[in-house]
This record gives C-alpha cells, structure tokens and sequence, in this order.
C-alpha cells in the first residue's frame, strides 16, 4: 500500500495514533531514529532528525502527524528535536497535506492562576526554555502548513508511565493543592485521528485535555486508596494555584474523552 500519512516520530503516542489510521485502512509511513521499533503494519524510516535531513522525495502524504519526543528536558534538547528536527521533515516535502496536526503541550501556557477555565485565546507564556522552543515549533509548522493544527496537550497519563503512582506509594506528593490538568493517552491519540479525519477542517489550535482539571491532593488521595497507600496531604479548594484548562473548542469539534477525569483514567489501578 503506498503510504498517504507521514509520522514525523514514531515514540508511544505516535505509533498509536498511526496503529489507528493504519486500521483505517490507510498505508503509514512513520520517521523514527531507530525505525526497528517501528510497529508493523507501519513501515518505518530510519532518520536522525536532530542532524540531518530525511529524504521524502519518494512521498506525498495526504495527512501528516508530528509527534516528536525531546529529552533530556533542556531548551537545547527542544530546539534540536521540536524546531531544528520538525524543520527539516517538513521542508523535505513536495508539497504540503491536506490536513496535518502537530502535537505540542500546554506547557507553553506555563502556570497562571486565573479565575476561570484557560483556553485557546490565551496567550503562550512558557516560563522555562522548552516552552518556548515549543511556542517556536508551533510557529514554524504553521509558517510551512498555515492550514495545519497545533493539539496542546495536557499530562499524559496511561501506558507504561507510573511516575505518579510511585510518588503516591512513597509519599511524595509535596504540593496537593496544585491544579493539574491531563489526558489519558487512548484519549490523546483519538483526538489526532479525529482532527485529521473529521468532515469539516479543523481550526489552527485545540487544547487536549479532559474534562476536569483537579487538585494534586484529590487524586493522590484517589490513587492511595486504591494502591493502599498512606494518605497524602489533603488538598484545600481555597489554595488552589496554577491553570486550569478547558476543552471545549475539541469537545466542540464531536471528540469525546473516554476517560473523562482521572477516576476512569485510573479505574483499573491496583485492581490487577
């Protein structure tokens, strides 16, 4: 099958979002420094795009996803990964998709505690130097593809990741009064399909999150009790700081989260 989606990075979220599109019945070609761990029925392509340039000479994909991972978490690392990297995969391309969404974070909103739910219209205000390579990125994918979307998303939670539950069993939760904001990572992949597959075009900028912002303490307390863990701190509604996000442009759009706060993200922790 000749490929008409191009995966600018290939880690956990975007060979997700490419197993999806791949069971819709389209042929996925998918960038990755080591493609051996490229998921079949993808192909994948070898390629460091921290220091060179791939050669796409061969495709013209009719959706593209870029979905890069940086680490360590350094604004040189971001640099190379989300704006040298992103760059290059993108001016290798004969010609732009008809829709392309790039993954980006809300952390580019850095932390700002206002009254009311933060959405789309806010204004970036990264507090660290990834966040501001990220803002960067966002720019250059649109400078290249204008009628491209950016998906901010919030935490990802879900998968292999337990950096949350092993804080929650060794009681380290030090700030439950935090708002925190997150999307399961099913979710996170469904709502790229669903921008790139949805009958009518997507806006420029979406945030990814779920439906319920909440306290450090409250889930912690969650986790604990199904860990059977100590207690943590109890979090305090009136001491809450930090953002809180909306996601009602994409809720707008007919995606759905399946798991709507942390309680069903969560549901099967300490079961098994």
């Amino acid at each position: 099958m000749t490929p008409d989606v191009l995966l600018v990075g290939a880690g956990d979220l975007g060979a997700a979002v490419g197993l999806r599109l791949a069971d819709l019945d389209h042929g996925v070609l998918a960038l990755r420094r080591n493609a051996s761990l490229v998921p079949t029925p993808l192909v994948g392509r070898s390629v460091d795009l921290t220091a060179e340039a791939p050669d796409l000479s061969d495709v013209r994909p009719r959706l593209l996803v870029v979905a890069l991972t940086a680490r360590p978490r350094t604004e040189e690392s971001y640099r190379s990964t989300y704006v040298d990297g992103m760059t290059r995969a993108l001016d290798a391309l004969a010609e732009p998709p008809e829709r392309a969404v790039l993954v980006s974070s809300t952390a580019v909103h850095g932390s700002r505690d206002l009254p009311d739910l933060e959405d789309e219209t806010a204004p970036p205000a990264p507090s660290d130097g990834p966040g501001r390579m990220l803002v960067a990125a966002e720019e250059a994918f649109h400078d290249r593809i204008p009628h491209g979307s950016v998906l901010r998303l919030s935490g990802l939670y879900g998968g292999s990741s337990t950096r949350l539950l092993d804080q929650v069993r060794e009681g380290r939760i030090d700030d439950p009064h935090r708002w925190t904001n997150r999307i399961h990572r099913t979710d996170a992949a469904e709502a790229v399909v669903h921008l790139l597959t949805m009958p009518a075009q997507p806006e420029r900028l979406y945030l990814g999150t779920d439906d319920e912002p909440a306290q450090l303490g409250d889930v912690a307390a969650f986790l604990a009790d199904r860990l059977g863990a100590p207690a943590p701190p109890q979090a305090d509604p009136a001491r809450g700081h930090g953002k809180r996000l909306s996601n009602a442009r994409l809720r707008a759009t007919g995606w759905a989260p399946t798991y709507p706060s942390y309680r069903e993200g969560y549901a099967a922790v300490g079961t098994t």
